[in-house]
């Protein structure tokens, strides 16, 4: 990836709870992110299984601006590929999925095998003597995979998958149906105008403040808790006891806990840099999301259902799926606004400040109350320590 010649210099703020509002905007600086984090030592979830079932199958997804083919061996093994053709450079797959059994650039029609291995090129007779077919194949990246969700880093020197995500991993189990046997049932997109730290900076503390559908539901929760790792994930988990109809809904039984196998909890992972898992009544539900420029910000919401599922149950899943957390959803439809508005706003100058439980400098593994939302100042302390930007 490319290499910025110089650090920007940031003016970072000595009091602990406050952020430079000039770091949402700065062209020099979500350069130096896509360096240092998209690129750098982090794990990023790409794909889970439930999406590429068969050999064969594959599915292309952004980590920053470097697009991804993920690929289903036919030996049952996934890959993580570059999607880019190794002759000349060529994004060979522009479908999000799709099945096929030679990879082929449109181009030059160069083709490879669903394991990455160069199987032929036309006019190989006029080629350099040297030239060798094992040479060109695509260009693969380390992948590893929790409960069938398939992670990926630019670096050798990130730590394995499971010390990197360290006490998320119970959590990340429990959003994906406890085992990670899981059957898609398809995807939501959005964009949102604004920074990807301002999308990824959401908390507990706005829920029944700012979502109109808690206070006319009367969505209440129960028991929980809110923890930051050293890696600065963030896990929320809470019961949520019975709601009752208020008659605001003409079909009640769309915020209806029907899993019988599993409690009704809410369950959210947010890991480092840029990736949520929801546990939400019976929504199961994965967002990736990756930087488009420093003011927008793309968002895939996957939903799965479970493979023990009846008809019944998974059509229910569908439903809430659709209805209730989607960029469009009743319960999380103002966020996008506010995410526009945020980004607006920070454009005055000065600092954003995080107060709710801010008693002191947070910069590692933490528990906090639920509703909380200084737990965000632990992931700012570790994006401040990877961007290498020291207290003005």
């Amino acid at each position: 990836m490319q290499q910025t010649a110089q650090r920007p210099r940031v003016d970072w703020p000595q009091r602990f709870n406050a952020v430079p509002k000039d770091i949402f905007h700065r062209e020099d600086v979500y350069r130096l992110e896509l360096e240092r984090i998209f690129y750098g030592p982090e794990w990023h979830p790409i794909a889970h299984r439930a999406e590429v079932p068969k050999p064969g199958d594959f599915k292309t997804q952004y980590v920053g601006e470097a697009s991804l083919l993920i690929v289903h061996g036919m030996d049952g093994e996934l890959r993580v590929f570059m999607n880019s053709c190794p002759h000349r450079g060529t994004m060979l797959k522009t479908e999000a999925r799709g099945s096929c059994d030679l990879i082929v650039c449109p181009y030059h029609r160069w083709n490879f095998t669903p394991q990455g291995e160069l199987r032929g090129a036309p006019g190989t007779d006029d080629f350099p003597p040297d030239f060798r077919k094992e040479d060109f194949g695509l260009r693969r990246l380390r992948s590893e995979e929790v409960f069938g969700l398939l992670f990926v880093t630019f670096s050798a020197e990130t730590a394995p998958l499971r010390n990197y995500l360290g006490d998320t991993i119970p959590y990340i189990g429990k959003v994906l149906g406890d085992d990670g046997r899981l059957t898609l049932l398809g995807y939501q997109k959005v964009i949102f105008d604004c920074n990807w730290k301002l999308y990824n900076d959401n908390e507990g503390y706005h829920g029944p403040l700012l979502h109109t559908a808690f206070q006319l539901l009367q969505f209440r929760s129960g028991e929980g808790t809110q923890f930051m790792t050293a890696n600065a994930h963030k896990v929320n988990c809470t019961t949520l006891p019975p709601v009752k109809d208020t008659g605001v809904l003409k079909d009640f039984s769309i915020i209806e806990a029907r899993d019988p196998r599993r409690p009704a909890q809410a369950a959210i992972v947010t890991l480092f840099p840029l990736a949520q898992m929801v546990k939400q009544l019976d929504v199961i539900n994965v967002r990736h999301a990756h930087p488009l420029s420093p003011q927008r910000t793309e968002v895939h919401y996957t939903y799965f259902a479970h493979q023990d599922d009846d008809a019944a149950l998974a059509g229910h899943r569908i439903r809430q799926a659709s209805n209730l957390l989607g960029p469009s959803g009743f319960i999380s439809l103002e966020d996008g606004a506010v995410f526009n508005r945020m980004q607006l706003g920070s454009a005055t100058g000065g600092t954003t400040n995080y107060v709710k439980g801010a008693r002191g400098p947070l910069s590692g593994a933490c528990v906090l109350d639920k509703g909380d939302e200084a737990g965000n100042l632990v992931r700012w302390a570790r994006y401040r320590e990877v961007m290498g930007f020291d207290h003005g």
